[in-house]
This record gives structure tokens, C-alpha cells and sequence, in this order.
């Protein structure tokens, strides 16, 4: 099994945008250095707590400041552009770090209807739901079969839905399963699994999972750490956007709220613990999955708590050795 990155670039409380960017960079050269195979990046848009709004800008700098590690998109969102753009963006990428550069896609919007409109070229009507016509042209132009010629990045189709793991299935790709937003995946991803068809870009089912998961010294701390996140999460779920609050700030609002923290926010799977505790969860999400790889993400105001808690994530499933 192995074990790589998902980072959204959340902004601190007191801090900017800039500095969440560069604490992407920071957190993806520590990752390489203990031995995690991929840094992926996540596209929102709207948002005040989370810094990246385009993947590909943020490719580019990572994997400039990196030399081994995978560097790609978690994901791009394919509904708001032209397939041919990103293939043509991702292809730069690929000719500039060769074997290195992966292209995750998603559905989603990443943002609210009304942001998501705005983005938009056309906004005299609702844009239309062809996302696997968008898919197909993608992979069109990666596959060579089209007069276009590029640096192929690897590509990967992320999902939440069963839907989405048909498309996968059915088109031959690896397939990314969003347990962080869904927890209830794992049936999700054996349909991969069973359904999946090689083709030319996979011979066989190649399937991850992204799960929350945060280490620290003991089980209290890393739960005690939780409490920015399950803050921001719980607003956000109420359709306000905030930045990434202080342990002292969330925890205030979770009791005047009356609520739980390992139940907060509803409906979401986070793993918190000293290493021991992490680790066995993480292998029990893998076999769930049937997964080769399990991508971890995690929000935290402290960026020196995030990078802590990677390296024991790291020491403790050896590869820091």
C-alpha cells in the first residue's frame, strides 16, 4: 500500500492566501523527503479557507521545488473548462517534468451554484451536463487520437458516486474514491473493481481512497487539533465560509453549540489518534477499498502540526527509514 497526499491549501486564521501557497510547497518537499508517492493539489473557488483556485498554477512551483515525488490535481474540475485547455496545460507540465505529472479529474463543481455560474463563459443559459462527453474528449487528445500531439500526464477519474466509478470502470482508468466526503464508498469502489474494462491507458483496476487524517503525539491532542476543521466544516455546511479558526476559537464554538466533536460534522469519516491508533484505521479504510494507495488530507491552523503530523504518519508505517 502506498501512501501519498491530498492538500487543499487551507489559510490560517491571521494569515493570507500567499502564505497557505507556500506552506503547499513546504508540505510537499517534507513529503518527499519521507517518502510519500504523490502531492496533489485541490481546486476550489469562493472559498475564504482554501488558497487554490487552479491546480495547474500550483503544479508547476511543486514540482519545481520537488524532484521524485508525483506532483498533479486533486482534481481538476472538468465542467468549467475546454478539454482541450487542460490537456494542453497538463501537457506543459508533462514536457517540463517528464514521468511526473498527474492529471486527476472530478464532476463537481467545487464551489457554490453561484460562484460555479460565474465561472461560466456562457452565462445566457445553464451550462449542460456532458461531463462524459468532456471525459471521452480528454482522453481523445492524451491518447494520441486526435491531430493534436502531447505529453500525456497520467490520468485519474476522482468520485464520490457510483457514477462515477462506472465511468472509470467502463473508460479503463485509475480511479480515485472522496471517502472524506463520503464515507460510504467502499461498495462504490468493488463496482470498479468488477466492471473494469482495460484499455490502452490501464490493464487492470488501479483504485486509491482520500481519507481525513490526523496524527499527533496522543489520541487527546490529534483530536483536540480536529476542532478547526469540524468548525469550519460545520459553517461551511450552513453556507458560511470561514478561514481555518484557532483550536481555542472552535472549540468555544463547538460547546456553545452543544456539539460533539467526534460527531462533528455530520456524516464525514475523520481519522484522529496518536500513530498506532491512525495507522490501524488507515489500513482498515485500504481494505475496505480494495485500495493500492490511500491519499490522506487534512486542515489545520497550525501548518508545523500539519507537517508533524505526516511524519509520524510516515515513521510510523516505516517509510522514513
Amino acid at each position: 500500500m502506498r501512501l501519498s497526499v491530498l492538500d487543499q491549501s487551507p489559510i490560517r486564521d491571521g494569515s493570507t492566501p500567499g502564505e497557505a501557497l507556500h506552506n503547499s510547497i513546504d508540505l510537499a518537499q517534507l513529503t518527499e523527503r519521507l517518502g510519500y508517492t504523490r502531492y496533489w493539489v485541490a481546486e476550489h473557488h469562493g472559498t475564504k479557507g482554501l488558497a487554490c483556485n487552479s491546480p495547474e498554477v500550483l503544479i508547476g512551483p511543486i514540482a519545481s521545488a520537488t524532484s521524485r515525488i508525483r506532483v498533479g490535481s486533486g482534481g481538476v474540475m472538468l465542467p468549467h473548462y475546454s478539454p482541450l485547455k487542460v490537456a494542453e496545460s497538463f501537457s506543459m507540465l508533462s514536457g517540463l517534468f517528464p514521468g511526473r505529472i498527474d492529471l486527476g479529474i472530478g464532476r463537481a463543481a467545487g464551489t457554490s451554484p453561484k460562484v460555479a455560474f460565474a465561472l461560466q463563459r456562457d452565462r445566457r443559459q445553464a451550462a449542460p451536463d456532458d461531463f462524459r462527453e468532456q471525459l471521452d474528449e480528454l482522453i481523445n487528445y492524451l491518447a494520441g487520437r486526435t491531430s493534436f500531439k502531447f505529453d500525456s500526464p497520467e490520468l485519474s477519474l476522482l468520485g464520490s458516486s457510483p457514477e462515477s466509478s462506472i465511468w472509470a470502470a467502463e473508460l479503463g482508468l485509475p480511479y480515485v474514491f472522496a471517502d472524506f466526503i463520503n464515507p460510504n464508498g467502499a461498495r462504490i469502489s468493488r463496482i470498479y473493481r468488477q466492471q473494469f474494462t482495460p484499455s490502452e491507458l490501464l490493464p487492470a483496476p488501479r483504485s486509491s481512497v482520500a481519507v481525513w487524517a490526523i496524527c499527533a503525539d496522543s489520541d487527546e491532542e490529534a483530536e483536540r487539533l480536529s476542532y478547526s476543521f469540524r468548525m469550519m466544516m460545520t459553517l461551511l455546511f450552513r453556507g458560511a465560509s470561514i478561514r481555518v479558526p484557532t483550536i481555542e476559537t472552535a472549540e468555544t464554538f463547538l460547546k456553545a453549540e452543544g456539539l460533539l466533536p467526534a460527531q462533528t460534522p455530520a456524516g464525514r469519516r475523520i481519522i484522529t489518534g496518536a500513530p498506532a491508533r491512525v495507522r490501524e484505521a488507515i489500513e482498515a479504510v485500504a481494505r475496505d477499498y480494495e485500495a493500492e494507495e490511500v491519499l490522506l488530507v487534512n486542515i489545520l491552523h497550525s501548518h508545523e502540526a500539519r507537517r508533524l503530523s505526516y511524519e509520524l504518519i510516515a515513521r510510523e508505517f516505516g517509510m522514513d527509514n
